[in-house]
């Protein structure tokens, strides 16, 4: 199986840790794994505000940058619905281009996606001891409909004490340019969501997705709440050699 990382544009100019531990991740459980340097932005900030002709470039970058893997793996659920659900919208009436996005959009996995039904696994070797709590990202839920997989990827951790978020199933307020648009309403809900972090007694809040831990993180980091933020894959990365 030919399998490429897609390393999204937030992880690599903000949170590289999340690409690299998704690699060690798939390495570890055997995958060669390529890193096509042509790759680029998905195009989902252009199609969430409405410039569908300017995010065409990026998705024909995407189909060219990608073509003939067997899978796509990325670790973000935001940035792969994006592929799964928008580029086919953005090719609209580019034959051609439509035509490679059919090829290569159902492809595009989000890492506990490839782990638990395409690789079969759940355990990944991973030894964790710490206190977590898990943060469903909006787009991997309501989009992918990713469900219990990264639940079940966490409690096969070594030493993970998995906690339960209360109402973890609202929105962190983040979306994307929309705390830009409403600041306002984008940090009260995401102070709400710190609020249920903290109720947890949990050192660690973990997501599929790096721009909720930015956000949430943000706040509880102003909070000084002592909460770490951790993507899933850094957390099924760590073995027990990693620890202090």
């Amino acid at each position: 199986m030919r399998v490429a990382l897609f390393a999204t544009c937030l992880g690599d100019t903000l949170f590289p840790s999340a690409p690299k531990a998704t690699l060690q991740v798939l390495e570890r459980l055997g995958c060669e794994v390529d890193f096509p340097a042509a790759q680029t932005c998905c195009g989902q900030m252009h199609t969430n505000t409405g410039y569908r002709k300017q995010a065409k470039s990026s998705v024909r970058t995407f189909v060219d940058a990608f073509a003939g893997y067997d899978a796509i793996v990325a670790p973000s659920g935001s940035c792969v619905a994006s592929v799964r659900h928008q580029h086919a919208m953005v090719a609209d009436g580019d034959r051609a281009l439509t035509s490679a996005v059919e090829r290569t959009a159902p492809k595009v996995h989000e890492l506990s996606e490839f782990l638990v039904d395409v690789l079969g696994v759940t355990d990944v070797g991973a030894y964790f001891p710490h206190r977590v709590t898990y943060h469903p990202t909006c787009h991997s839920t309501r989009l992918l409909r990713v469900g219990e997989r990264p639940v079940r990827l966490l409690r096969a951790v070594r030493s993970l004490d998995l906690v339960e978020l209360p109402a973890s199933d609202q929105c962190c307020g983040f979306g994307g340019t929309f705390a830009l648009k409403n600041p306002d309403v984008s940090v009260a809900m995401g102070s709400d969501k710190a609020r249920h972090v903290r109720e947890t007694g949990a050192e660690v809040l973990c997501a599929g997705d790096s721009s909720c831990l930015m956000h949430i993180g943000g706040l509880l980091s102003r909070q000084r709440s002592g909460v770490r933020v951790l993507h899933l894959a850094e957390i099924l990365a760590s073995t027990e050699g990693d620890q202090l």
